[in-house]
């Protein structure tokens, strides 16, 4: 690249700029359009079944008293990536509380649905199942214990 005689520095032009700028707003824009994949963490990608047709690990570390889980709704447990749902009474499911869309962590759990606050997919509380998209995949089922009136990993 030629210097400028005036400035001492390489001469840019006006084509390789405008090539460059629209080049990096390309990258940003294709960063930015994601695809509906399990790209998410990796409590996302768990697989496998267990006898109650829910997956996942964990330590046996308690989360929460039956009590904290409200009938007909649930709890996002933000530091495990789990959701805690009480469709019926007495009836407790859990799964993992990262949006299978864009893998960005779920919202809260109201009128029925667990939500995504980025862009308001919503989950079935019974079966995790897609009841807004624009998320097409549910979310992936977890284990957990009840004994008694405890909630605790599996």
């Amino acid at each position: 690249m030629a210097e400028s005689a005036i400035t001492g520095r390489p001469n840019t032009t006006r084509r390789a700029f405008m090539t460059a700028c629209g080049a990096a707003g390309l990258a940003a824009a294709l960063a930015a359009c994601g695809s509906d994949s399990d790209s998410g963490s990796e409590a996302s990608k768990s697989s496998g079944a267990g006898d109650s047709g829910q997956t996942g690990g964990g330590d046996g570390m308690e989360l929460a008293k039956t009590s904290d889980i409200p009938e007909g709704g649930g709890k996002v447990f933000k530091d495990h990536e789990l959701v805690v749902t009480q469709p019926k009474a007495g009836e407790f499911k859990a799964f993992s509380s990262v949006c299978p869309h864009m893998g960005k962590p779920l919202g809260d759990v109201s009128d029925g649905t667990i939500n995504c606050p980025f862009h308001g997919s919503k989950f079935n509380i019974a079966d995790g199942s897609v009841k807004h998209g624009p998320a097409t995949k549910p979310l992936t089922a977890a284990e957990i214990k009840v004994q008694g009136d405890t909630i605790s990993m599996a």
